[in-house]
């Protein structure tokens, strides 16, 4: 089975808000382990994450451990990255064996062919300030520079501080209205090319939508813990946690 989740936001929150989170999905990691043959992580797994030369952020032993864990086991592991946690260097791979994309991808599995990502920067041609902040972020030239002239207490406090605000931001908004631009980039791209599924996160609602396309939205995991599944049929299904 290929099992999907994202927006974990691992970190955020306070101390015990953190742990909660972790351990749930530590132990939801650790139920998948016997049937899943694919876990697809699609994006904002970490609050924030960025990676110097040899330094990452503190934290997440118990989630590292449990995926390096499963790749042990034969288990692939894809991650996306999202807005949260797209400074990802070659850690995540070394260490855990995790495979990383960070644009959005075409999957096939169990028969099936699977349109796949986060959900930023999608869609938002009507947003000019949202495109010239995440040209920004993802600018190589600007990692470079943060990563040599400035010193990672400091980046990382102010990386923790930027995603809170942007993570509160999507709090205020849980209407199932914000899901519409990306409900519309499936709908056009399902003209263009045939794709069963359409699988996003980004936007902390969980959905099931069976319009021109069938697309399929996670929820975050500190109020609304989400899964999907591909069971070996091609079958899909949007699945919660009782947190």
């Amino acid at each position: 089975m290929v099992y999907f989740v994202s927006d974990i936001h691992l970190g955020a929150g306070s101390p015990e808000e953190q742990r909660r989170v972790e351990d749930m999905f530590v132990g939801f990691l650790r139920s998948i382990e016997d049937s899943a043959t694919t876990l697809i992580l699609a994006g904002d797994i970490f609050d924030f994450w960025f990676e110097y030369k040899h330094v990452i952020p503190q934290g997440y032993a118990r989630t590292l451990g449990q995926l390096a864990l499963m790749h042990d086991k034969g288990i692939r592991i894809i991650m996306f990255t999202g807005n949260h946690d797209m400074w990802v260097g070659d850690y995540l791979t070394r260490e855990c064996g995790i495979e990383i994309f960070t644009s959005p991808q075409h999957l096939s599995f169990a028969g099936k062919h699977l349109f796949v990502a986060h959900g930023d920067n999608m869609n938002i041609k009507g947003q000019p300030l949202l495109r010239i902040m995440n040209a920004m972020f993802r600018s190589r030239v600007l990692r470079w520079a943060a990563s040599w002239f400035i010193h990672p207490d400091i980046f990382f406090g102010f990386g923790k501080w930027w995603s809170g605000k942007s993570r509160k931001s999507h709090g205020a908004t849980q209407s199932a209205e914000i899901l519409n631009p990306l409900i519309e980039y499936a709908i056009e791209a399902g003209k263009k090319q045939d794709i069963d599924y359409f699988v996003f996160g980004h936007l902390h609602y969980a959905a099931d939508i069976s319009a021109e396309e069938r697309i399929l939205f996670l929820g975050d995991w500190h109020r609304q813990p989400s899964y999907i599944v591909l069971d070996d049929n091609g079958e899909i299904e949007l699945k919660f946690i009782k947190g």
